[in-house]
């Protein structure tokens, strides 16, 4: 399926960010697919990706970047979080980059930032999650937690696979140019296969 025969006209997306900065700038993109398609979308992130300023930007210019695709405020305390599952908010939460760190605290419930909870609250109106990975040690210390959150009902994943084996052998990463086609399959109760792939790297000159 191509993107441009998927259409989400009406559909309320989450879009949750943490912070894996340096594909900020892929989950942006992500972003103004989705509402090209229709999709209606609100901002969620977790205390790193609204408060800290890197390389990739500053914490005040995600936010506005985030805002202005969106056309609407962002969702960064756990408050404001909290009433997504008992208002039915969302059709599809999709967490996008979702770390390792945030991958462990799903895998073990826990939900001390606006992302996890989020999540939880999200789950508990039996909606479906999409997991959009980003995590140098995937094939480490989270592979338990990829595993585990396999293994739990209304949890997607967008496709992913190694980013560098030569130089990250541990890393994993979504194929963040699929993530319209697994929401779409979300949705539908369904996991877009193959799950693992060769990433498809960009052209360079």
């Amino acid at each position: 399926m191509s993107e441009n025969k998927i259409t989400l006209d009406g559909t309320k997306i989450g879009i949750a960010m943490c912070g894996s900065f340096c594909t900020f700038s892929k989950a942006f993109d992500v972003m103004k697919s989705l509402k090209d398609m229709g999709a209606d979308l609100t901002p969620i992130m977790s205390y790193h990706a609204s408060t800290l300023d890197t390389r990739f930007g500053t914490a005040s210019e995600n936010i506005m970047k985030a805002e202005n695709i969106c056309n609407k405020g962002v969702i960064n305390t756990i408050p404001l979080a909290e009433p997504i599952g008992p208002k039915k908010m969302f059709d599809l939460l999709i967490v996008v980059p979702c770390t390792g760190n945030t991958l462990a605290k799903l895998a073990a419930g826990i939900t001390d930032t606006p992302v996890t909870m989020s999540v939880k609250s999200h789950l508990r109106s039996g909606r479906p999650v999409l997991i959009a990975l980003s995590t140098n040690d995937g094939l480490s210390a989270s592979a338990k937690n990829i595993g585990a959150l396999m293994n739990t009902k209304n949890i997607y994943f967008v496709p992913f696979g190694q980013d560098d084996h030569e130089k990250k052998p541990t890393s994993l990463s979504a194929e963040f140019r699929l993530i319209p086609e697994a929401a779409r399959a979300a949705l539908d109760g369904k996991q877009l296969q193959p799950l693992v792939r060769s990433l498809v790297k960009p052209e360079t000159d």
